[in-house]
């Protein structure tokens, strides 16, 4: 807390809302990926930055049919988080990856590179 005494409860935005003012603020150039269901997520373009409208189940990274072959996305991890995908094969995070805390509202960011998605924890 900055200040224990004069605490401003979140109550006029979401915090993904508040995540993506944050990235902004940092100069992060980034786009809003929405779900195609609840909480599936489905990647065909990666121009820039992508940044998940809603905790995620599942992603799949379209990389065949739209030649993705190096993404950024941020996300929150839903309850029942599932994991990412490349062409609907679900993959293992790469080496170096975080664990993921189902549920948690930490805000992760997946970088995809060469085949294979790191992901790391945004923040403390």
């Amino acid at each position: 807390m900055i200040n224990n005494d004069r605490i401003v409860p979140v109550t006029r935005t979401d915090l993904l809302s508040l995540y993506a003012a944050m990235l902004t603020a940092a100069s992060i150039t980034i786009t809003k990926l929405a779900a195609t269901a609840p909480a599936e997520f489905d990647v065909k373009s990666a121009a820039t930055a992508l940044i998940a409208d809603e905790p995620v189940k599942t992603l799949d990274i379209d990389a065949t049919a739209s030649s993705i072959s190096s993404a950024t996305i941020y996300f929150m991890a839903a309850e029942d988080f599932k994991g990412f995908s490349i062409d609907g094969t679900a993959i293992e995070f790469a080496e170096g990856s975080v664990d993921i805390v189902n549920g948690s509202g930490d805000l992760y960011k997946a970088v995809l590179a060469t085949g294979a998605v790191t992901v790391t924890k945004v923040g403390l």
